[in-house]
């Protein structure tokens, strides 16, 4: 009898060995596939503008130039003080959007809070309607004097109801009776959110972490709205309008038969997409761990 236990064993963890290496040769062909456009992208970055609009994106380097690279910090003083100003307003927005996320979900998610669903509609509402973009636009600058201010790149990205609903969910799963027990103790409901709410939500932070740190870091669209001051430029902006400036440039002389330069504006979108993307995706191995865990959790408990 045991020898047949021992041959099962064995046969099992044959079977069980061809499963993980069928399933380690899948996992790495999809990474593969997924690692694809950003290789590309560098390839091309680094790519000559005639060989690549005549041959494309190719896969091996070829007629390698870094004439894109040199126009897109042409003024490198200007491109460090865009990421300086991206940095700042990225690690402040993300520290408030997720510390208003977190609080906001521990209070609806409290069951002794009376008044939970009704302030749950209330924020649910605001994401099916809008006073529209004038009117917003008037009040931020006119009656709020957010003109060439940082706030108002950080205020409109600052309280997502999308992360609220994932923070409410996440400690929603979080047992009562931690919270019980601390109020018997004495504790009162800051110290339970700072010491007992913060440590067990460590994924869940990590996740909102990314998401708000994506929202601010590729966020040009306010900077454009509210920002005139050249010295206060974020840098997906700034890029921006290099790109806008290039192209401008191409279509005079085009018109005009004036011969200046060849622009590869092809190429400079590619080197663009590199120097503004690299930062936030070196940031995301460093918190894979907690936000597949965290983000899985808020979708089953919601």
């Amino acid at each position: 009898m045991s020898k047949v236990m021992i041959k099962q064993k064995r046969h099992m963890s044959k079977d069980v060995l061809s499963v993980n290496i069928v399933g380690y040769v899948v996992i790495g062909i999809f990474a593969l596939l997924c690692l694809m456009p950003f290789y590309l992208i560098i390839v091309a970055s680094f790519t000559d503008e005639a060989s690549l609009i005549r041959n494309g994106y190719p896969l091996i380097p070829t007629d390698v130039s870094i004439q894109s690279y040199l126009l897109c910090l042409k003024n490198p003083v200007a491109i460090l003080k865009a990421y300086g100003t991206t940095i700042g307003i990225t690690v402040v927005g993300t520290f408030l959007s997720v510390l208003l996320a977190t609080m906001t979900g521990y209070v609806l998610s409290r069951q002794d809070f009376p008044w939970r669903n009704k302030f749950s509609f209330f924020f649910f509402f605001t994401t099916l309607f809008s006073g529209g973009l004038v009117p917003w636009y008037m009040m931020c600058v006119r009656y709020l004097n957010f003109k060439n201010s940082y706030i108002a790149i950080i205020l409109p990205l600052m309280f997502s109801v999308w992360n609220m609903i994932i923070a409410k969910s996440f400690m929603m799963g979080i047992p009562s009776a931690l919270t019980e027990s601390a109020k018997i103790d004495g504790a009162n409901d800051f110290v339970i959110y700072v010491k007992l709410i913060l440590p067990l939500s460590k994924p869940l932070i990590a996740t909102l972490s990314l998401f708000s740190a994506l929202a601010y870091w590729n966020d040009w669209y306010n900077c454009m709205l509210f920002i005139t001051d050249e010295n206060k430029f974020m840098l997906q902006y700034y890029l921006q309008r290099i790109l806008g400036s290039a192209e401008a440039m191409r279509i005079v002389a085009e018109k005009s038969g004036m011969a200046l330069p060849t622009i590869p504006l092809e190429s400079m979108k590619m080197a663009m997409t590199v120097i503004a993307t690299g930062p936030i995706v070196l940031l995301y191995p460093f918190v894979q761990r907690y936000f597949v865990k965290g983000l899985t959790i808020g979708a089953v408990k919601g």
